[in-house]
């Protein structure tokens, strides 16, 4: 970590990230609070469903699409531009959320934000290979993922504080939680705009073609198709794609769940406001669970292979949930969060990894969106399928145990086959240097 954060391009790409993160948090956590946790507003299993469903599926169903432009445009303007669009449209959501319209307006202008947001994200994991050497590409998506992830929590944390403590728990106090968030979009902005030079970041010039962007909206469909016929080349890399996008259709059962469980079963108040103390915990428990992971995965998956240590992570996921999240106690649950969260961060820097790893630049936009879209699609439908199968109040024993024996089989079947495919080329992370050499021979 000490070797990565002496590279003055990470440590700035890195400030970027965490301020506009921080950003997130509160920005998202006020859409959430305020139909969540907002006494004036009460949401069911569905409504939470399909709220995520608005958030995230437009912006998914075009993210492949999103990529050829990430190997087009410098990515420091996109890392500016983004950032400064979002600090513009968050206040008139906020207008709308301190009136209590649910127009659909704000839902749009909300859905050009959160996609944004995956835009900066995606052009961000692309944009970290130009500034680190490769073989410290692990330790560098560990240390910057955990800490965006904990960034958002932070984000989150404080909003929750400031409503509790400051704001109040209605349409107001959510609207101004939004406003603040231009306040780090606008600085994150500045940032990435000032710290590096215009092509610094890439795509680079060689790569990046030069056509007018009527002519490459045309030869999007051909890009996309090309990105996921690299993706299909590299199995390495495709493997671990499929095994994050099961992971994230059982995770978005056990989000649904939580969250109904915090709200009603762990809720000892009065009204829904008061969950949001089980709720802080939650993310306390999951955050060091990412802490850990950032520390623990570098070294682990070095020595035993990076395949290795994401089949234990998500088969621990699997004995965790039985363990901890049948009971339904609510400390006993946070223990399954802290493990499902450290299992998750194992994944994403794993997976970040081998893309950067293995796809060329010039591709490296397109399956980093391909594999984005899958993120986001397989939540919404873990949590459609929460939503049809859970209780109001999200206890339900038999879904626990299905979606443990799914985590399990899961882990079995990366174990396998991506075992056999580290065998036959090696470990991109235990054996960086072999498994490229084994490549290009292929």
């Amino acid at each position: 970590m000490r070797s990565v954060l002496r590279q003055q391009g990470f440590r700035r790409l890195l400030a970027v990230r965490v301020i506009a993160q921080v950003g997130d948090g509160l920005f998202q956590g006020a859409l959430a609070g305020s139909v969540l946790f907002n006494p004036e507003q009460r949401a069911g299993a569905m409504a939470i469903a399909a709220g995520f469903a608005v958030l995230l599926l437009p912006y998914s169903l075009i993210g492949p699409y999103v990529g050829v432009f990430l190997d087009r445009w410098r990515r420091r303007s996109i890392i500016a531009v983004a950032n400064s669009i979002r600090a513009l449209l968050v206040l008139p959501i906020a207008l709308y959320i301190w009136h209590g319209n649910e127009s659909l307006v704000a839902f749009l202008l909300a859905l050009v934000v959160i996609g944004l947001n995956r835009f900066f994200l995606a052009g961000l994991s692309a944009a970290t290979p130009h500034v680190v050497d490769d073989h410290m590409l692990v330790t560098a998506n560990s240390f910057s993922a955990t800490l965006g992830s904990l960034s958002f929590s932070v984000g989150i944390g404080t909003g929750a504080a400031l409503i509790k403590g400051v704001l109040a728990t209605s349409f107001h106090g959510y609207a101004l939680l939004a406003a603040m968030a231009t306040i780090f979009y606008v600085t994150s902005a500045l940032i990435g705009r000032l710290s590096f030079g215009p092509e610094e970041l890439g795509p680079d010039a060689a790569d990046r073609h030069g056509v007018p962007i009527r002519e490459a909206v045309r030869e999007v469909n051909q890009g996309t198709i090309a990105g996921v016929r690299h993706l299909v080349v590299k199995r390495g890399a495709a493997y671990l794609v499929l095994a994050q996008s099961a992971f994230r259709l059982l995770y978005g059962v056990v989000l649904l769940a939580s969250l109904l469980l915090f709200r009603t079963v762990f809720n000892t108040g009065s009204e829904v406001s008061d969950s949001f103390g089980t709720i802080a915990n939650a993310f306390l428990a999951g955050g060091v669970g990412m802490v850990i992971a950032s520390f623990v995965t570098p070294p682990v998956a070095r020595r035993i292979g990076g395949w290795r240590w994401v089949a234990v992570a998500v088969a621990a996921t699997g004995f965790a949930i039985l363990g901890f999240g049948l009971p339904f106690d609510p400390v006993l649950l946070l223990g399954a969060v802290f493990v499902t969260s450290l299992a998750a961060q194992v994944l994403k820097i794993v997976t970040d990894t081998a893309l950067q790893h293995e796809c060329a630049d010039e591709f490296r936009g397109r399956v980093f969106s391909i594999n984005d879209t899958a993120f986001n699609l397989t939540l919404v439908a873990g949590m459609y399928l929460g939503a049809l199968t859970l209780p109001d109040n999200g206890r339900s024993a038999a879904a626990l145990i299905v979606v443990a024996i799914g985590y399990v089989l899961v882990a079995t079947g990366y174990f396998v086959l991506g075992g056999r495919w580290a065998r036959r080329v090696g470990d991109d992370i235990a054996d960086p240097d072999g498994a490229a050499k084994m490549l290009i021979r292929r």
